[in-house]
């Protein structure tokens, strides 16, 4: 990379998990007899790739499960990247854990290597939700977590949680809400949960063995997340995620959604530097394999178009409440803009242009719209 960017995100892929969860589609393995290869081919990525990035200020070491990681290990990742990389001061630093595998001891030994932000994989706090998904954890567990987090000094940190499960209806869904909000969580992300391939849970709906909500379901569990912790004081700043003030939204993520570059370390991670996308092997031997030659473990890449990089600018920024500009937009889109604006989709803030509540159900529809519309016609779009 020419011009070395700065403000960039660092992510680190810890490919290890102790058991799969039933709907689970990122990378990882059950088995952790390769941890220690994983770190030194880890090394070796870094090294590989110091002199293209400037100053991080956020750093996100997500999986996979990060905790299954034992202190010694954490802190020697934590030691290898600052050694090779330069970090703000103000720098983010995001680990996630599964409640499970934490006390307030392990907690105050993260905040001690500098970590300042932790994402709880909490999901449920019903036992029933848990137990279906296959979770290690019970509420009971989660519960005991949080009160660890905010024990050992932790001001930010975040419950990640999951709707639109079997038999769950929207009481035992506020329920698990209200649970969260009890800790006084700085953020929260609520994920609707979804069939991806290859995983278990595909295959027990393709069996008849379990059900999810329809679509008019999963409509009412959005609408009813978004109203009830809007009026609890959070800001919904991003589809599926809530912060309890401007200042804890996740500043990594945001870096997604901003098209800033990011460099990602670790089997299957992605990295962008603005007009290239990559991605490393979706395999652990084969990424240690690739490091053990000397080579990058890059399985493929994309040098974006400008017409792709519009496209993603218009779809990654309506999925947030700053959204996007609207003299970006063409001038045959206005049209159906103030048709969004009357079916009550978007809002327009001076020059800027964000979706509503409503809107937020529509995103994926609307880029390609706005980007080349046809007819300002809404119909389709608009929401009971």
């Amino acid at each position: 990379m020419r011009n070395r960017p700065k403000g960039c995100g660092l992510y680190v892929h810890v490919p290890f998990c102790r058991t799969r969860c039933i709907y689970c589609d990122f990378y990882s393995t059950t088995g952790i007899a390769l941890v220690g290869a994983w770190i030194e081919a880890l090394r070796q990525e870094m090294l590989l790739y110091e002199a293209d990035f400037g100053r991080f200020d956020s750093l996100y070491i997500g999986g996979g499960t990060p905790t299954v990681l034992g202190d010694g290990m954490v802190a020697r990742l934590m030691e290898a990247l600052h050694a090779r990389f330069r970090f703000a001061p103000d720098c983010e630093v995001t680990i996630e854990a599964n409640p499970d595998d934490v006390d307030q001891a392990r907690l105050e030994a993260m905040k001690g290597l500098g970590i300042n932000r932790v994402s709880f994989g909490v999901q449920s706090f019903d036992d029933r939700d848990l137990a279906f998904l296959g979770r290690r954890h019970t509420a009971g567990g989660a519960r005991k977590a949080l009160e660890a987090a905010i024990g050992a000094g932790f001001s930010n940190f975040g419950i990640d949680l999951m709707y639109g499960l079997p038999a769950q209806t929207c009481e035992r869904w506020l329920t698990t809400l209200e649970g969260a909000l009890f800790f006084r969580p700085t953020h929260l992300s609520c994920y609707q949960l979804t069939v991806e391939g290859r995983t278990p849970l595909s295959h027990m709906i393709g069996r008849n063995e379990a059900s999810l909500p329809g679509e008019e379901e999963g409509r009412a569990f959005f609408l009813l997340t978004s109203r009830f912790l809007e009026d609890r004081g959070f800001v919904h700043y991003e589809v599926s995620n809530f912060a309890a003030s401007r200042r804890f939204f996740c500043r990594h993520n945001g870096k997604y959604w901003s098209h800033v570059p990011y460099l990602g370390l670790g089997p299957a991670a992605h990295s962008f530097d603005g007009l290239q996308r990559w991605w490393n092997h979706r395999s652990l031997k084969r990424y240690v394999e690739a490091l053990a030659r000397g080579r990058k473990p890059v399985a493929g890449s994309e040098l974006l178009s400008e017409e792709q990089l519009e496209l993603e600018r218009l779809s990654l920024g309506l999925r947030t409440r700053r959204g996007i500009r609207l003299p970006d937009l063409p001038e045959t889109a206005l049209p159906l803009v103030h048709e969004l604006r009357k079916a009550r989709l978007v809002r327009v803030r001076g020059n800027r242009l964000s979706l509503s509540r409503r809107g937020y159900l529509v995103a994926d529809s609307l880029p390609v719209l706005l980007s080349r519309p046809s007819s300002p016609r809404t119909r389709a779009l608009s929401m009971p």
